[in-house]
C-alpha cells in the first residue's frame, strides 16, 4: 500500500527520468513526487495508530517511582529536627471490564480498514490525475500544431488577397477579411501556446520535475471498447469493489461502534490495581534511628457512574448523530457512484462512435478545404471561402484530438470507478502512445 519502497527501484530503474517520454514512465515519477499521494499515506499511518492507541488503554498500565525528600523542623522548647527520606515503588492498573474502551478499540480498527481503502483510492486517483494531466500536454500540442498551420495558412490567404489587391483583381474588404482571420489566427497560436506551457507545468506539479519528449497516439489510432460486460455489469463491480465506498462502509462501521462507546459511560466499570512501595526515614535527633518500611497492595475497584450532568446523555446524541450523518455519506457516495459509473460507461461507448465521427470531420474539412482552394485559383471561390473552410479544419483538428484522448481517459475513469485501476491498466494504455507528439510542433519553443 505504500509507495515508499519503489522509491530507490524507481531511481534505479529510471536513470533519466527526466526525459521521460512515455504515460508509464511518467506515472512512477509520479508515484515517488506526487505530494497530494505522500499525505495520503501520512494520513493512513496517522489513522491507524488510532487502533494502537485504543488497544494499549486495555492493556496493562505500569508505573514506576522513586523519590528523595529533605525535611526540617523547628518548634519552641524542641530540638530542631532535621530528617531525610528516600521511596520507590511500581504500580500495575489493569482494565478488567470497560465498554466504553472495548468500543473505542473496534471503532478505532474500523478507521484503520478504512484508511487502507482512502489510500488504495488515492493511489488511483493518482493515476487518473497524472494520466489527465499528460493528455492535456498532448492535447495541447495537436492544439498548437492546427493552430501554426492555422496560422500560417490564414497568411497566405491575407499575401494571396494583398497581391490580387495590388493588380485589381479583389476588391478591399477581401484584403480586411483576410487580415482579420490572420490575426485571429495568430491570437489562437498564442493562446494554443500559453495553453499548452501550463499543461507541462500541471504536469510537472504531480512529478516534481519537468517531463519532455512525450508520446501521443498515431494518426491511425482506433478506439476499441473492453471484450466483455455491460454498464450495469461495470456498476456490479463498483459497488462490490470501488475503494471510496468501502471506506465509507468501514466509516458507518466506526461510527456505530462510536454509539456503543458512548453508551457505556452508563455502565459500571472493573479495573485491578496493585502496587508495591518501600521507603527508609532518618532522623536527626540523637537517639532516633532509621526506620524502614516496605508494602504490597492489590484490589479490585468497581466504579459505576450515578451522575454526570447530563454529559453522558448528550455524548450519546452526538455519537447518534454522527452515525447517522455516516449512513448518510454512504449512501451519497453508493448513489453517486452507480452515476459516474453508467456515465464513464456510456462515454466510453459514445467514445467510439465520436472519435470517429470526429476522424471524418477532418477528412471532410480537408477535403473542403482544398475544394475551396482550386476553386480560388479558378475563380469560383473567394478568399472568405477559403478562410472560412480553414477555420473549419482548425476546429476540427482540435476537437478530433480531445476525443481521443477523451476516451482514454475515461477508459481508466471507468476501472477507477470499479475499483480495478492499478499499473497494469496504464501499462495498457502506454502501449498505444507510440508516436512523437512533440515532433508535430514547429521550432518556436515552448516552456516547460
Amino acid at each position: 500500500m505504500s509507495r515508499r519502497p519503489l522509491v530507490l527501484a524507481l531511481a534505479l530503474a529510471l536513470p533519466f527520468a527526466a526525459n521521460a517520454t512515455d504515460l508509464m514512465q511518467t506515472y512512477e515519477l509520479a508515484r515517488t513526487g506526487d505530494p497530494t499521494l505522500s499525505i495520503a499515506e501520512s494520513t493512513r499511518l496517522i489513522d491507524k495508530e488510532g487502533a494502537v492507541q485504543a488497544r494499549a488503554a486495555l492493556l496493562p498500565q505500569i508505573t514506576g517511582s522513586a523519590g528523595y525528600e529533605l525535611t526540617h523542623s523547628s518548634r519552641p522548647g524542641d530540638p530542631t529536627g532535621d530528617g531525610k527520606s528516600r521511596t520507590y515503588g511500581a504500580q500495575v492498573n489493569q482494565t478488567i471490564f470497560d465498554w466504553s474502551r472495548i468500543a473505542n478499540l473496534r471503532g478505532q480498527r474500523a478507521i484503520s480498514q478504512a484508511a487502507d481503502y482512502d489510500l488504495a483510492s488515492a493511489n488511483n486517483l493518482l493515476i487518473t490525475r497524472t494520466s489527465a494531466a499528460y493528455f492535456n500536454v498532448l492535447i495541447g500540442i495537436e492544439s498548437l500544431a492546427a493552430a501554426e498551420t492555422n496560422e500560417a495558412a490564414s497568411k497566405k490567404q491575407f499575401d494571396y488577397a494583398q497581391k490580387r489587391l495590388d493588380v485589381g483583381l479583389a476588391p478591399i474588404t477581401d484584403v480586411h477579411e483576410a487580415r482579420a482571420q490572420y490575426d485571429s489566427a495568430r491570437a489562437n497560436t498564442i493562446l494554443a501556446r500559453n495553453a499548452l506551457d501550463d499543461s507541462y507545468r500541471a504536469l510537472a506539479e504531480i512529478t516534481g520535475q519537468p517531463i519532455s519528449g512525450l508520446k501521443g497516439l498515431p494518426d491511425d489510432f482506433r478506439p476499441e471498447l473492453p471484450p466483455e460486460q455491460n454498464a450495469q455489469s461495470w456498476v456490479d463491480r463498483a459497488l462490490e469493489q470501488n475503494p471510496d465506498l468501502k471506506s465509507a462502509e468501514y466509516v458507518l462501521e466506526s461510527a456505530q461502534h462510536g454509539v456503543s462507546s458512548a453508551r457505556a459511560g452508563h455502565y459500571p466499570t472493573l479495573n485491578f490495581r496493585g502496587g508495591y512501595s518501600n521507603g527508609t526515614d532518618w532522623d536527626s535527633v540523637p537517639g532516633t534511628l532509621s526506620r524502614d518500611g516496605e508494602g504490597y497492595n492489590w484490589g479490585v475497584t468497581l466504579t459505576v457512574p450515578i451522575f454526570s450532568g447530563g454529559a453522558t446523555q448528550s455524548g450519546v446524541r452526538q455519537a447518534l448523530a454522527q452515525r447517522d450523518r455516516a449512513a448518510d455519506g454512504l449512501e451519497q457516495t453508493r448513489r453517486a457512484l452507480v452515476r459516474n459509473t453508467s456515465n464513464a460507461y456510456q462515454a466510453l461507448v459514445a467514445g467510439v462512435t465520436e472519435v470517429e465521427a470526429r476522424r471524418l470531420a477532418v477528412v471532410s474539412a480537408q477535403s473542403a478545404l482544398d475544394a475551396s482552394q482550386v476553386g480560388l485559383e479558378v475563380g469560383t471561390r473567394t478568399v472568405l471561402d477559403v478562410l472560412q473552410n480553414q477555420r473549419t479544419l482548425f476546429q476540427a483538428q482540435v476537437e478530433y484530438a480531445q476525443a481521443r484522448y477523451n476516451f482514454l481517459q475515461n477508459r481508466l475513469l471507468l476501472e477507477q470507478a470499479a475499483g480495478t485501476l492499478d499499473g497494469a491498466d496504464v501499462q495498457d494504455v502506454n502501449r498505444l502512445l507510440t508516436a512523437d507528439a512533440e515532433a508535430r510542433l514547429s521550432s518556436q519553443p515552448v516552456s516547460q
